[in-house]
């Protein structure tokens, strides 16, 4: 009989029957509150009516159009849309499946128009699981062990992670600056890098955002020396920083965007934005792919912008976001086992340590279990995995904010 790899190691032992909303219910038919949204993918909830619905009718019309070979509706529609709501000036799209080739479409767009071999990302950056995105990953070697050689260019330079280097976000900002010069000087001549690629609000990396001052230096320094600023928004973008971009609260304008997980509602659909001018310099026949811009997700990617708008979803991010991260910060404070909580909007941390402020990976790790044996499904991150992070659906209410901080509390 065959059985699933034995690397996959589960969150939760859960075995899912449905979803509805805010809910999974298992098998045994109990209702468990998930705030984990398939690690920020079900941005409208599991099986939205209109997301289902949208599918529903795709499927009987045209499951898969390849999209070199043929155009089709879809894709076309959500192009159209996706020019309503991306930033200023990136008017080109690419699709692919995943936010690993969104990276990799990326990566080879940024060395094609530059011609430069070199790139640079942050520490705490998750990129992805492929060859090129691992190596650009710094949130966790159990990302990028165990295959070498990995791919070369790559090179690390702080992420003003404040609470980690235990300073002040001002210093720890100063820091990551002046460090990425030092880089410039030592490693990587800006004449060599191609690119920055960068999340506003690191995710497996734990949950940690970015800041104005931070991004705004980088952007000056991708102006000065003609390299590509990459907002990695797979995890933050699509309204769940309470923003519809999470680079949105830092004031930034980025030359590449990486969209991927929230954007169809739970379809497999990634992709990259850029100017067409950026876009242009890449070589002929460097972008295609199989699946990328399938059919059926870009229909499902096309009604959750649609329920996005329609319900007032950013704005409900931002609001229930303030009321789940205060409410996580009231529970933290009646405990020292919590160092720091943090976030933006639906992304909110609660990073565990010992007295004497080292990582407690073991206590996040009965927190989150304990969690879920309370009917709360959540998710540890960060490079020890001692932050525990809640990533509601956006469609999430106050009450059930209000449900899970209860359990939250009981299970802290």
């Amino acid at each position: 009989m065959a059985q699933l790899s034995p690397l996959l190691k589960q969150a939760t032992p859960v075995v899912v029957d449905h979803g509805e909303g805010v809910y999974l219910y298992d098998v045994d038919g109990k209702r468990h509150l998930d705030f984990t949204a398939g690690i920020g993918v079900t941005s409208t909830g599991h099986c939205h009516p209109r997301v289902v619905e949208a599918a529903r009718e795709q499927v009987g019309k045209l499951i898969h159009g390849q999209y070199t070979t043929v155009m089709h509706k879809p894709l076309l529609e959500l192009t159209e849309k996706l020019g309503d709501v991306l930033p200023p000036g990136l008017d080109s799209l690419f699709f692919s499946n995943s936010g690993s080739e969104a990276v990799e479409a990326a990566l080879r767009l940024s060395r094609q128009a530059t011609g430069r071999p070199n790139i640079i990302v942050f520490q705490g950056g998750f990129h992805g699981r492929t060859v090129a995105a691992a190596t650009m990953t710094t949130s966790g070697t159990r990302f990028s062990a165990g295959f070498s050689p990995l791919m070369a260019g790559v090179h690390v330079a702080p992420f003003p992670y404040a609470f980690h280097y235990g300073w002040d976000e001002e210093t720890a900002t100063k820091f990551a600056l002046r460090e990425l010069d030092y880089l410039f000087a030592t490693v990587s001549s800006p004449a060599e890098t191609a690119a920055f690629f960068v999340e506003p609000i690191l995710g497996e990396g734990g949950y940690v955002p970015a800041n104005t001052a931070f991004l705004r230096g980088l952007r000056e320094r991708a102006d000065r020396h003609g390299i590509v600023l990459v907002l990695d928004e797979v995890q933050a973008g699509f309204g769940r920083t309470g923003k519809f971009w999470g680079h949105d609260h830092f004031d930034v304008r980025p030359d590449v965007v990486l969209i991927a997980k929230g954007l169809a509602s739970g379809f497999p659909l990634s992709g990259i934005a850029a100017s067409q001018e950026l876009m242009s310099k890449a070589w002929p026949g460097s972008q295609g792919g199989t699946y990328g811009g399938n059919a059926v997700s870009c229909a499902a990617a096309i009604a959750t912008l649609d329920v996005i708008r329609d319900e007032g979803l950013v704005e409900n991010a931002a609001e229930r976001g303030r009321q789940l991260l205060e409410g996580a910060r009231l529970i933290a404070g009646k405990t020292t086992g919590i160092g720091d909580v943090r976030g933006l909007g639906l992304l909110v941390g609660s990073e565990f340590v010992t007295a004497d402020g080292e990582p407690d990976t073991a206590a996040a790790a009965a927190a989150q279990k304990a969690a879920g044996e309370r009917g709360l499904l959540l998710l540890t991150c960060g490079a020890y995995s001692n932050v525990v992070r809640m990533i509601p659906p956006l469609i999430v209410t106050a009450e059930q904010i209000d449900e899970a901080l209860k359990i939250w509390a009981d299970a802290v």
